[in-house]
């Protein structure tokens, strides 16, 4: 277990290393200067310089490269369009973005997994072609047009929750159902996929004989086999979560790191954007971390040697 957790560790630092060095190479090719939009237009030639070097954007990319992993085992940076060091900022923003993440997640649990088992056991019934073409329209409807389609209905026209905003349960429903419903194709045709994998087990044909009932086949001894797709895959969706959903929190006007990466790619805020993209990458480490632990609590014959199979 120890070498595991070392070899996946030090995997994620040259993984992460690598994507730093690519983010912080394209965001300097991006069209647009950072000090033209802070200053504005009419700034003298000067006033750029002096704010230029004031930011260290005179220096050479190698300088830059070296002075942004320098602060990284400080404060990250400091980003100029919000004033403030950059680890702060992605900090006093993650927990808003986590409760979204979290609320939409399950959102879309609860209204994937039993469909995906129903559609599962009902296959080739007229009702499993139903729902399985409402999952595909899930999965094709966008989330920048099922955004407002909700908030006309459901804010503006029933004003049963806010347009927008973030404070209380009922500014979470709309932006947490976005995602729920946004997930709920995906996730409904892999549970649907896992559970046609293991319903035809020999182990499921014994318990059948034995006199089990259908409850205890599909929930106890058909779940834990189906599920272990499934936690990869809620593994990879809520690493992508947590590292905001950009259009969601924008729309829905909800305080998270999506819209705040959001708001430093306006700005060219190089050293917020920077500092985001890494949280991200420490997010998905973290998560697939978990998710490896996770295979252990729901079967437990699982070994790990380099990777965690069976």
């Amino acid at each position: 277990m120890i070498s595991f957790l070392i070899r996946r560790c030090l995997a994620s630092l040259l993984a992460i290393f690598g994507v730093s060095l690519m983010v912080f190479l394209l965001i300097h090719f991006i069209p647009g200067d950072p000090v033209d939009l802070l200053l504005g237009e009419a700034a003298s030639a000067q006033d750029k310089m002096n704010y230029r070097k004031i930011l260290g954007l005179n220096l050479p990319l190698y300088e830059q490269y070296f002075l942004f992993v320098k602060n990284l085992f400080s404060t990250w940076g400091y980003s100029f369009s919000r004033g403030g060091d950059v680890l702060p900022l992605i900090w006093s923003r993650f927990p808003s973005t986590l409760v979204l993440a979290v609320s939409g997640l399950v959102m879309g649990l609860l209204m994937s997994l039993p469909v995906g088992i129903y559609t599962a056991l009902k296959k080739d019934t007229l009702f499993e072609r139903i729902l399985s073409v409402g999952a595909l329209s899930g999965m094709s409807l966008p989330i920048f047009i099922l955004a407002p389609l909700l908030t006309l209905f459901f804010a503006i026209r029933l004003k049963w929750f806010p347009v927008a905003g973030y404070g209380t349960f009922s500014h979470l429903v709309l932006p947490s159902f976005a995602l729920g419903l946004g997930l709920f194709g995906v996730l409904t045709r892999m549970i649907r996929s896992s559970f046609l994998d293991v319903l035809g087990e020999d182990y499921l044909r014994t318990a059948r004989a034995k006199g089990l009932s259908p409850i205890r086949i599909v929930g106890i001894h058909a779940m834990k086999n189906a599920l272990i797709p499934v936690v990869t895959m809620l593994g990879n969706i809520f690493g992508g979560l947590l590292a905001g959903a950009v259009l969601t929190e924008t729309l829905f006007d909800w305080p998270g790191i999506g819209k705040l990466f959001y708001s430093a790619f306006q700005s060219r805020d190089y050293a917020l954007i920077q500092g985001i993209v890494l949280w991200i990458s420490l997010s998905y480490f973290l998560v697939n971390l978990l998710v490896d632990f996770l295979y252990f609590i729901i079967d437990p014959r699982i070994q790990i040697n380099g990777n965690a199979e069976v």
